[in-house]
């Protein structure tokens, strides 16, 4: 379809990592992989919260919600990233690809509304611990869950409005995996100051609102740790922070990188990698995050296997005989 001199785009194509056929059967296995590892990782988490009754407190609620973000925008971005290494036409439509960016702001908006979230969470539960049942009742943290979706879905509706409402006239070759925002607005034809001033702010207000209220959690928590005499007592408390304060740094770290500059100071190549990273790699990495070094997890895991070990749908010859007390 044209409009006026120039031809309207409804279609995008997206070039992904390589045209070597050989890199990417490998790239496709590695994704793939990645996917899966993501996918049984978060599901077995979740699954895990909601079947252990000793894994029903407001932590492990949190963490359940940011598994299923974790799960959401490696599904929203692995199946096109997948098409494009075994696909002859790496095409997907104009709506498709709104579709793709609309529900990964809203994934990872809430990622970052989570994490804070989260770290408030850890804020009242070291610093106010008599406190904690009364202030963060089921009641308030669905609450809180559900206004990080809700400020998510305000973020993207903006960010995604301005975005398509460009024009897309001298090309529709998107060299990136997936429908990201640098390389969608470098397509325009349009002045797109406006748009950038958007995205830059919207994003600078996220990252700058959800990282002081980390902060300020954060500083009160190693003040209370602090006071503390016992050094078995500031290990407690310091190790259900540990997670989280990993979780922030990596994601936080290659987001801000990622978005917090102008679109004229992209890098198309170094962009893809550390999209990889932020959007594939840390999903997959969550779940080990919040399971290795969590001993409320790894038992709640021992208690789920020895339930099904000797559940009555596990054949007996695939059980080993319970050792009998001798008398």
């Amino acid at each position: 379809m044209a409009e006026g001199n120039h031809t309207v785009v409804t279609e995008f194509i997206l070039l992904g990592f390589t045209d070597n056929v050989k890199l990417q059967v490998l790239l496709f296995m590695v994704f793939l992989l990645i996917y899966l590892l993501t996918l049984v990782g978060n599901l077995g988490m979740i699954v895990l919260i909601w079947t252990d009754s000793k894994l029903h407190t407001p932590m492990y609620f949190f963490i359940s919600s940011l598994s299923f973000l974790d799960v959401s925008y490696s599904t929203i971005i692995i199946p096109s990233t997948l098409m494009t290494f075994v696909a002859k036409r790496k095409n997907i439509s104009y709506t498709a690809c709104t579709a793709q960016l609309f529900l990964f702001c809203i994934a990872v908006t809430g990622e970052c509304y989570l994490l804070a979230v989260m770290a408030y969470d850890r804020f009242i539960a070291i610093c106010n611990p008599l406190l904690y049942p009364v202030i963060m009742s089921k009641r308030f943290c669905l609450l809180l869950v559900c206004g990080s979706y809700f400020m998510s879905c305000m973020n993207a509706t903006i960010q995604t409005f301005f975005i398509f409402h460009l024009s897309f006239c001298n090309s529709n070759i998107i060299n990136h995996f997936f429908c990201d925002v640098p390389p969608i607005l470098k397509l325009s034809c349009s002045d797109t100051y406006i748009t950038d001033l958007v995205h830059f702010t919207c994003a600078t207000v996220l990252v700058i609102s959800t990282m002081l209220l980390i902060l300020i959690s954060y500083i009160c928590i190693g003040f209370t740790i602090h006071k503390i005499k016992s050094t078995k007592g500031r290990h407690k408390a310091f190790s259900t922070c540990a997670s989280h304060l990993t979780a922030v740094t990596m994601f936080y770290g290659t987001g801000s990188f990622m978005y917090l500059r102008p679109s004229s100071k992209y890098s198309v190549e170094h962009d893809k990698i550390i999209s990889v990273f932020y959007s594939l790699a840390i999903p997959m990495l969550n779940p080990v995050i919040y399971s290795l070094r969590n001993k409320e997890v790894k038992e709640a895991l021992r208690r789920t296997v020895a339930r099904l070990y000797y559940s009555p749908f596990v054949p007996q010859r695939f059980r080993s005989p319970r050792r009998t007390k001798r008398t």
